[in-house]
């Protein structure tokens, strides 16, 4: 399923480097994990995933997402076509009846002293639906604050191999490893404490998967967070049947 794809990508980029989504996982009531803070960044990441399969079926699909990371804060939205948008109005002008579909709507993670609240923003009907932690699993987040905060995580970055391959970005370095003909290369910017290429492939070309992270800001003044005044607050278990 694609929107399995959607919030989970970088998980899967990163299982090489031990990143579970059991292990990092961070719920309401449990501390969030210390590590240091990278610096306030707006962002721009392309998802790209192509596999082949035994019938010779090559299927890829890619997309976009805007990122806003701030100290305590990320906030990410896709890139939603034009007519995708008009959709969205249209059916709110005529109060159809809609389901709650993560994959669509600004996600919000926080954390709140030492834990993590996190939140799905519909602007077109100013509702905010709430997501408590037995309900992560089913809109795609692990519950990790560094895998949302970092993409990927930077202690077990720096524990990989450095690699050959040259890196055109000042401050920033490859590092690649290798394990049963499945290889993962992470170009990390250490300045800014982000990724800004993951590459995760199978050597026999069944399977590729890319995140690309372009730097457009590093302290824009946008908070949608702080933007919600009147916002309807909800539950997820509201859009159950």
């Amino acid at each position: 399923m694609k929107t399995k794809f959607v919030r989970s990508t970088i998980c899967l980029l990163v299982a090489l480097l031990s990143v579970s989504g059991m292990s990092e996982m961070t719920f309401a009531g449990q501390s969030a994990p210390v590590i240091q803070q990278g610096p306030a960044l707006d962002l721009k990441i392309k998802y790209y995933d192509r596999a082949l399969s035994a019938e010779g079926v090559l299927r890829e699909s890619h997309f976009e997402e805007t990122m806003l990371r701030r100290p305590g804060h990320v906030w990410t939205a896709r890139v939603l076509p034009k007519f995708a948008k008009e959709q969205h109005a249209h059916e709110h002008h005529d109060h159809e009846e809609r389901h709650f579909n993560p994959t669509v709507l600004p996600r919000h993670v926080a954390l709140d002293g030492n834990v993590i609240k996190l939140e799905f923003v519909d602007r077109s009907k100013k509702e905010v639906i709430n997501i408590v932690a037995s309900e992560y699993e089913n809109v795609n987040f692990d519950g990790s604050w560094i895998n949302a905060y970092y993409l990927v995580d930077p202690q077990q970055v720096v524990t990989m191999p450095l690699s050959v391959k040259e890196s055109s970005v000042a401050g920033a370095h490859w590092y690649e490893q290798e394990k049963n003909g499945v290889f993962q290369r992470v170009l990390w910017d250490q300045e800014n404490m982000i990724p800004l290429e993951v590459e995760t492939g199978r050597r026999d070309g069944t399977m590729l998967r890319k995140v690309s992270v372009k730097i457009i800001s590093k302290a824009s003044k946008e908070t949608p967070w702080d933007n919600l005044k009147g916002y309807m607050q909800k539950e997820y278990s509201d859009f159950l049947d």
